[in-house]
């Protein structure tokens, strides 16, 4: 077998190995180094002699100090690196002046001619499916909602073909917690934006209880929740579980039929809403499938669709990339902000970006945060950023925006969301069957071997741009037109499976 080693920088003195099943010691490498010891697929092997305390660059930045010798041919992992503090959030590069683009990155040349059929809605925003969404006020009435949703796929939805679903959001918010501490914001505006998602068709069905804190009026701007489109399991009507039940069924239906003469019609790709992520991320995610998911991003947003990157723990060692990217001074600022409230919010929990890898992550061959993080951020290709969404909040600004969000799957997902996805992009190394019922997800594997051995879960395989038998660039086309027909209908795995993760706010707020 010949050895497969990945060097993504000139400077870098560490390779990947690429080579399934790793390779055994006293491997020779041509032109490079003996093995001193078996090295597993994804890991890092010493093209040179790394004494104690040397830099180990990778990506062309250093992603650690070696804390023990480690010869030429030997493996480098995250017991033998010492992690770099953080980087400042003073003297970052800043755009000078407002303009359309940084003068430092290339202008994009527009994308045209690509459509997708999707669901108009009436405020302009389209959506990928046309599904039902039961808002709730409060955990208490989840019970309830449960059963009422099994009834309505069971009873219901047969009747309405035109209509892809129905889906609870679910939470465990809406009361015992401090509901005007300033923090509350973001879950209570998270849960506000998610009932106007564009997949929703701007028909809002609430659920409440009747005493709790987060009352329907407070969670949902006045006028938004149509003549009859709430039920309260406290009212008087109600008398038992079943006419609560029937209450939700009658409600329901009623949505049903205006969703079910809803049609898809062609529209331009710029209405798409794409948010990128990734999870059980190894070493060749960086490497494969999110530098594929960058191009694709870079053609999305010259087709004048909207990009979300986010995942604050995963860019925060590349900040100096995001602020240099930014298309205006204040857009940089913002960005840093951002950076800024989350150290100070990890700092509170006595925490550090350093707790964001997994033992997964480690098994893939990433041994820290930094070289996560370099990986991590090639989702975002190479356009301007244009916008900095806080978390909860919906995006304004069609283009590349970073929408500020913690790592976590689960919770990226729902905020991405609330800002408006209406399509899912997911890469994974390990491997994942995460999906979202409020929005098809397209999920990539970093590797072939991972494509064949899940190949009912997996939408796409980057694993060739690591034989060379594919370019990042025809990875990236590949995805871009697999994300049109998804738009159009075409189900992914994860919804074929019924593959859907609950929802989960942020909710830094205290609970009482």
């Amino acid at each position: 077998m010949k050895p497969v080693l990945i060097r993504l920088h000139a400077s870098d003195n560490v390779a990947v190995v690429g080579n399934e099943g790793g390779l055994a010691a006293g491997t020779v490498v041509d032109g490079g180094p003996t093995l001193r010891e078996r090295v597993p697929q994804a890991h890092k092997l010493a093209l040179v002699d790394l004494p104690a305390g040397s830099e180990v660059r990778r990506y062309g930045v250093v992603i650690g100090r070696t804390t023990r010798d480690v010869p030429a041919g030997g493996w480098v992992h995250e017991r033998v690196l010492q992690m770099p503090a953080a980087p400042p959030l003073a003297g970052l590069p800043m755009p000078t002046a407002d303009s359309a683009r940084p003068p430092a990155l290339p202008l994009l040349p527009p994308l045209e001619s690509h459509y997708f059929d999707g669901y108009r809605n009436a405020d302009g925003s389209v959506g990928t499916r046309n599904l039902l969404a039961i808002t709730t006020t409060v955990q208490c009435v989840a019970g309830v909602l449960d059963h009422a949703l099994a009834r309505i796929r069971r009873e219901l939805l047969p009747q309405y073909r035109q209509v892809d679903g129905v889906v609870g959001i679910e939470h465990a918010y809406g009361c015992g917690v401090a509901i005007d501490a300033p923090d509350a914001a973001i879950p209570i505006r998270t849960l506000r934006h998610i009932a106007l998602n564009p997949n929703f068709g701007g028909e809002v069905m609430v659920l409440s209880l009747g005493c709790e804190k987060l009352q329907p009026e407070r969670l949902l701007p006045p006028g938004s929740i149509a003549i009859g489109g709430q039920v309260r399991l406290q009212d008087d009507k109600h008398v038992g579980f079943a006419s609560m039940v029937d209450s939700i069924m009658s409600t329901a239906q009623a949505h049903l039929q205006r969703l079910n003469e809803r049609r898809r019609v062609r529209v331009p790709a710029a209405e798409l809403v794409v948010g990128v992520q990734c999870g059980g991320s190894d070493a060749f995610s960086g490497i494969t499938a999110n530098p594929a998911v960058g191009h694709c991003s870079d053609l999305l947003v010259r087709a004048g669709a909207t990009v979300l990157f986010s995942e604050v723990t995963e860019v925060r060692d590349a900040v100096d990339q995001l602020t240099r990217r930014a298309a205006t001074p204040q857009v940089a600022q913002r960005i840093i902000e951002e950076m800024a409230w989350y150290d100070a919010y990890l700092a509170r929990g006595g925490a550090d970006r350093s707790a964001n890898t997994t033992p997964g992550n480690k098994a893939g061959g990433l041994s820290n945060i930094v070289e996560k993080a370099m990986g991590s951020i090639v989702k975002s290709g190479t356009a301007p950023i244009v916008g900095v969404v806080a978390p909860g909040e919906r995006v304004l600004t069609r283009g590349l925006n970073y929408a500020a969000t913690p790592a976590s799957d689960f919770i990226c997902g729902t905020l991405q969301l609330a800002a408006g996805m209406n399509l899912h992009v997911f890469t994974t190394g390990r491997g994942t069957p995460y999906g979202l019922a409020e929005c098809p997800v397209v999920k990539v594997a970093t590797r072939s071997e991972l494509a064949r051995r899940w190949h009912d879960l997996m939408d796409l395989d980057a694993g060739p741009i690591a034989d060379g038998t594919a370019s990042v660039e025809q990875m990236g086309r590949a995805l871009f037109e697999l994300l049109l027909q998804v738009a159009s209908g075409r189900r992914t795995w994860a919804e074929q499976h019924g593959l859907a993760n609950a929802l989960v706010l942020f909710n830094p707020a205290p609970v009482t």
